[in-house]
């Protein structure tokens, strides 16, 4: 299998960060709303080059959504800011009929989501966004994987026309995606290459999983890894591809195993080739306060996980 190293850790709410500034000095339609959450979201060079395109809204996501709404009227390209939480359960119903319905150009990117949020704790982990954004009719939805693929996709979905959802987290985790790596809505990327498991993962459990199919090459095992960034419009191509050569997959992420990608991968299957598949997500449960290590350990997502999980779909084919 391909061997990924790493020399650096970034966390990837600064490659979001680091994006929107580039962003605002190419493009002049970029705007930035943030909640109350300048410094956590990395927003703060934005601003500085910007003030004028710049609002803060304050402790009130449903107006931010809203304005944000508002703003593309005019042909601005809105990127709001704040928790994962916030951005989506908080304020679903704002985005349902003031951003999906009608389709606008807004661009709702989530930090500090998972359980990887750590020691915030239960209420402000959320393990349902990915779930709740997907199933909105015309919603791209996106969760990267490191510091390189969150910056370049936040470049990306400013010339992509419609609303999205770019999800990302606090903790900092290995850059192991080429700095030029183009990034393509919609379109997974083969990461290593097996024979016999498919693991698709997405968001921090990527590396995880390439931690995983390492474990797995010294068994005598050979998993091939790939990296779904997007979530919807879910890339069933590479995916069915892979099960032809392997017989059987294993989802990962960081979410409820009810409404993320291991559903939509198990859809993706029933209605094209059905084959067994095994899901490393948290178990219908709400998480706890906790460093990330410690509750990715607990809630069973990570690269051990992904191998208890081969081994056993492996033995159901």
């Amino acid at each position: 299998m391909k061997k990924y190293t790493y020399t650096e850790m970034k966390d990837t709410r600064s490659g979001f960060g680091d994006g929107l500034t580039e962003l605002g000095r190419t493009n002049p339609n970029v705007v930035a709303l943030c909640a109350d959450l300048t410094g956590s979201l990395k927003m703060n060079q934005f601003e500085k080059e910007n003030p004028d395109r710049f609002f803060q809204i304050g402790i009130a996501e449903a107006n931010m959504m809203g304005i944000a709404a508002g703003l593309t009227i005019g042909g601005k390209i809105p990127f709001t800011g704040t928790f994962a939480n916030f951005s989506t359960g908080r304020v679903y119903d704002q985005i349902r009929q003031s951003i999906a319905y009608s389709s606008k150009n807004v661009k709702i990117c989530a930090s500090h989501a998972g359980l990887t949020l750590g020691e915030d704790g239960a209420t402000h982990q959320i393990l349902e966004d990915l779930g709740l954004m997907k199933m909105l009719p015309g919603m791209t939805v996106i969760n990267t994987c490191d510091y390189n693929q969150t910056k370049a996709a936040t470049i990306a979905i400013a010339e992509h026309d419609g609303p999205v959802y770019l999800r990302f987290g606090r903790p900092k985790i290995p850059v192991f995606i080429p700095k030029d790596m183009p990034f393509e809505i919609g379109k997974g990327i083969l990461l290593s290459e097996g024979t016999d498991v498919t693991i698709v993962a997405t968001g921090h459990l990527v590396w995880e999983a390439l931690q995983a199919a390492e474990t797995l090459e010294n068994e005598g095992i050979s998993a091939e890894v790939i990296n779904i960034h997007t979530i919807k419009p879910l890339d069933e191509e590479i995916i069915l591809s892979s099960i032809k050569k392997t017989g059987c997959i294993v989802t990962a992420e960081e979410h409820n195993k009810f409404g993320g990608l291991g559903e939509s991968v198990a859809r993706c299957l029933a209605t094209n080739n059905p084959t067994p598949q095994e899901f490393v997500a948290t178990n219908d449960t709400f998480g706890e306060s906790g460093t990330p290590k410690q509750l990715m350990d607990k809630y069973g997502i990570n690269a051990e996980a992904i191998v208890n999980a081969s081994k056993k779909v492996i033995s159901r084919k």
